[in-house]
């Protein structure tokens, strides 16, 4: 299939819970918010659901009118106190790379306000060809479908359904809130441990193809 090799291979990866563990940054955001707004949030609880868009955890703590006013703190606030804490996920740099390595662009599209995400991946070095945010679920395959992304790889059943919606190779990861078999479930095509996977697959999947 000669058309094939005439496009360069373009990869998506999710980035809270695929490329980043996001989890202590976040944490101290919304200590930090409930700090300023005494509201209470469960923080640790908070944690263990990354993925859906900000609006979908916010609602659990304050009153649905309050939930647009509050999402601009958090992300106003989010630079000084999630970025720092935030490590890279095993792998995340070499997944990145072995993209680039083949010839191909690596794009990231998250949920995440692209703003933050960008500093994410500024901040740890992680240089991927383009950064798409507030894209969630189904909503992903826009931004995917855009850049003819051949692969999306990503933590949660959203990101499976993103993959999906957009015909592209759904790659999950088992690192965020979902399980392999979820993952599964929801019409991953491979399933990795973690990123650390991902270069041997790239290139067995290349091989394939």
């Amino acid at each position: 299939m000669a058309h094939m090799t005439s496009r360069a291979l373009t990869v998506g990866f999710d980035l809270d819970m695929t490329l980043i563990d996001s989890r202590p940054g976040i944490h101290a955001c919304y200590q930090a918010l409930s700090a300023r707004t005494g509201t209470y949030i469960d923080a640790d609880l908070a944690v263990t659901r990354l993925g859906p868009p900000l609006a979908d955890e916010l609602v659990n703590w304050f009153p649905a009118e309050q939930v647009a006013a509050m999402a601009d703190v958090y992300r106003e606030m989010y630079p000084t106190h999630a970025i720092a804490p935030t490590p890279a996920m095993p792998g995340a740099r070499a997944a990145i790379a072995a993209v680039q390595a083949a010839g191909g662009r690596a794009i990231v599209v998250t949920a995440k306000y692209e703003p933050n995400a960008k500093l994410h991946l500024e901040h740890l070095g992680i240089e991927p060809d383009a950064v798409i945010g507030d894209l969630w679920a189904e909503g992903k395959a826009e931004a995917l479908l855009e850049h003819a992304a051949d692969v999306y790889v990503g933590d949660h059943t959203g990101d499976v359904r993103g993959a999906r919606t957009a015909e592209a190779y759904a790659v999950a990861v088992a690192t965020g809130p979902c399980d392999a078999a979820e993952l599964r479930a929801a019409g991953a095509d491979v399933v990795l441990a973690d990123l650390t996977e991902f270069p041997g697959w790239l290139e067995s999947h290349r091989s394939r193809s």
